[in-house]
């Protein structure tokens, strides 16, 4: 069932250049795309079919007349044609609840993440120094 040709999604993003014969495909398959449209980092692809995106995002606090930085992580489908990796900046856009918690698929790759290796490493020891200063606290 694979389609050689990629069908028109209704929003401006490059064709990919390879087919895939994955239903939730929305160049390849059925899957209808509609609603929000995020941009972010994918930060694991450890679960098949699906990639974790993260964004960073402002959250206006009133008290402080201030904004601070969140970060928001949305599970998105990676259809074959796409193969967005660990590191790879992508686009994506909401879609039929494809399971629990996957609600948005990848459309496109727009490039990958300078500095995203350093960047994960040092998210990793931040969680790795937290427990051993609590027991020197104790």
């Amino acid at each position: 069932m694979t389609k050689t040709e990629s069908r028109n999604i209704g929003i401006a993003v490059d064709k990919p250049k390879q087919p895939c014969n994955d239903i939730n495909c929305p160049h390849h398959g059925n899957l209808s795309v509609r609603g929000r449209r995020f941009d972010g980092t994918v930060v694991s692809t450890k679960m098949r079919k699906t990639a974790v995106v993260e964004f960073e995002r402002l959250n206006f606090l009133k008290k402080y007349e201030r904004y601070e930085k969140r970060r928001t992580r949305l599970k998105a489908h990676n259809p074959e044609c796409v193969g967005a990796k660990d590191g790879d900046t992508v686009s994506m856009i909401e879609c039929r609840p494809l399971s629990k918690t996957k609600n948005f698929v990848i459309v496109q790759k727009t490039g990958s993440e300078k500095g995203f290796k350093s960047k994960m490493e040092a998210r990793e020891a931040a969680k790795a120094e937290k427990p051993e200063e609590k027991k020197a606290e104790v």
